[in-house]
């Protein structure tokens, strides 16, 4: 289908090429409604006994795979390449009751442009956890050629009460004061580990579901383990921010503040107050929302994130310490240095010692 045929189909709820991405906006009233709309959509191919649908279309190709784990608990599982710069963000239905809240864990590779003469564009991976409640319209930011997976969990509140225990956190705890507040949307880095390979492992068992007959109480194991681990250690996550504060707080923004920082780590960081004035907010709440969501301030945010895209440059390439520095911002290579121990308590020869080794 042509772009052009496509649009008379997304254009009600389409915003075309809005500050250099298209705005695509899918139903998120219920995880049933979800896997209908994508069903749907056109470009779209239904295997309804595998439970999968193909996609191809203008913005993304891939596919999305689905299932109701237990009674009021969906998992969703997406693989897509973008071929638009895209924003995908949650609508809802206001004549639909949403009831769900999810739980995603995102894991994307995206090119990021390199000084180095000799390397134009780098794979850097990046993964996060995010926790909805419902309701929330929230955005992400992807760019053209970005491969994502996503693994959506959708608990109803009756599954929730069921199986994870909020009722017995203490009333003190950060997440259990997010969870009590009107702030809808958190976010956390690296929280799980082992994510990536025991999601892999949850993808398997969804592709091969229909060849074991022990699938069904397997797939239910490995969905508990995975979702209880992030739960257990969110918990223990000590962040501590006002969550009683009665103010709004825009997602979309917050994410498109997140990809200003992480696409363009190539350089120093360009400030809070330049990217306040690009999303059109004041600079004092652009850092209480952000620290709010991710759990930490916008300049360490910005520091970690380089810090991991210099170890991705350290593992898979033989470029010189001091140009990896370069590559991540920092002119003073004694700094870079001295940030990237504090990240992962060895310093960059270190790492690039034990590589050779090997």
């Amino acid at each position: 289908m042509n772009l052009s045929k496509w649009f008379q189909f997304v254009k009600p709820n389409l915003k075309f090429f809005q500050d250099g991405f298209f705005e695509f906006p899918f139903l998120a009233n219920t995880p049933e409604l979800m896997i209908e709309s994508t069903i749907n959509t056109p470009g779209s191919k239904h295997n309804a006994e595998e439970q999968v649908v193909y996609r191809n279309n203008p913005f993304v190709k891939g596919s999305m795979r689905y299932r109701e784990i237990d009674k009021g608990c969906w998992l969703t599982i997406t693989n897509i390449v973008f071929k638009q710069n895209t924003l995908i963000k949650t609508v809802y239905d206001k004549n639909i009751p949403s009831e769900h809240y999810t739980l995603t864990f995102t894991l994307y590779e995206s090119q990021i442009k390199g000084q180095n003469t000799f390397i134009d564009k780098v794979p850097f991976q990046n993964k996060f956890w995010g926790f909805k409640k419902p309701g929330t319209e929230i955005g992400a930011y992807f760019y053209k050629g970005s491969k994502c997976e996503f693994y959506i969990y959708h608990f109803h509140p009756d599954w929730i009460k069921k199986n994870i225990p909020f009722d017995k956190l203490e009333d003190t705890l950060p997440f259990k004061e997010f969870y009590d507040s009107d702030k809808g949307f958190i976010s956390y880095q690296d929280i799980v580990p082992n994510a990536e390979v025991l999601s892999h492992e949850i993808e398997n068992t969804f592709k091969t579901f229909n060849q074991d007959i022990f699938n069904e109480t397997h797939l239910k194991a490995q969905t508990f383990s995975l979702v209880s681990t992030f739960f257990k250690n969110a918990f223990a996550d000590l962040r501590k921010e006002n969550y009683k504060i009665k103010d709004t707080v825009d997602y979309t923004k917050m994410a498109n503040c997140e990809r200003l920082i992480s696409s363009n780590l190539e350089r120093p960081f360009i400030g809070i107050d330049v990217i306040a004035k690009k999303l059109n907010i004041s600079s004092s709440k652009l850092k209480k929302d952000f620290k709010l969501i991710y759990g930490t301030s916008m300049l360490q945010y910005n520091i970690d994130r380089k810090m991991k895209f210099a170890m991705q440059l350290i593992l898979s390439t033989d470029m010189q310490i001091k140009k990896i520095a370069q590559e991540v911002g920092y002119d003073n290579h004694s700094k870079f240095s001295a940030a990237f121990k504090k990240k992962f308590q060895k310093l960059p020869s270190d790492i690039r010692l034990v590589e050779v080794k090997k």
